[in-house]
């Protein structure tokens, strides 16, 4: 690969930076992230949101995040980590709260720093971190709001050994069958070392 075309150098950004056309300022770019952004219920951004909190919460929230990573964090302590997201409540209007599911297909990977992409169809993370927005009155819905959040951390080998092709999963059969330590934002750091050091 030529190395004019290898990864961008992508630095974190402040949200005052201009938007401009011909010299002159249209915007900024807090301007654009507020009207891109601002829905942290629908499933896009949840997703996002919920990678943010968990790269928090593990002191990895630093530079910024890779889009199409075979892993969805990567911690300082080298710990591969895959984020899922659900939510009983959406943006849109409902007839009736949603049912919980968590994605956990294996996949094939894409190395985002070669562009190389890996065929063989696995999981390539250490850890799962199912992370469930549990609040369900849309009134006080507050995606911002930790406490109203439940995360649920499993074991990837777990996974491998009882759910080796299955693409999806309910939060019932991950609880019932499957036994993941449940936790608070304040604990998860917690949960998910127990996690990783149960590997070992």
């Amino acid at each position: 690969m030529s190395a004019d075309l290898g990864p961008l150098a992508i630095t974190r950004r402040s949200s005052s930076e201009l938007i401009r056309a011909n010299g002159e300022t249209v915007g900024r770019l807090g301007d654009f992230w507020s009207w891109a952004c601002s829905d942290l219920a629908n499933n896009t951004m949840r997703g996002v949101l919920a990678e943010y909190l968990v790269a928090t919460a593990l002191g990895a929230a630093i530079g910024t995040r890779t889009e199409w990573d075979t892993v969805d964090i990567r911690t300082p302590e080298k710990w591969r980590v895959e984020v899922k997201s659900a939510a009983y409540l959406q943006s849109w209007a409902q007839p009736q709260l949603s049912k919980i599911e968590f994605g956990i297909a294996p996949a094939s990977g894409w190395d985002a720093q070669t562009g190389a992409t890996s065929a063989e169809v696995m999981r390539r993370s250490d850890v799962y971190v199912f992370c469930l927005l549990h609040h369900q009155d849309k009134q006080t819905l507050d995606p911002l709001d930790l406490d109203q959040w439940t995360f649920y951390v499993l074991p990837t080998r777990v996974l491998d050994e009882r759910c080796p092709t299955q693409k999806s999963i309910r939060l019932s059969s991950l609880v019932e069958r499957l036994s993941p330590l449940k936790t608070d934002f304040a604990s998860l750091p917690k949960a998910v070392s127990a996690c990783v050091e149960g590997m070992r």
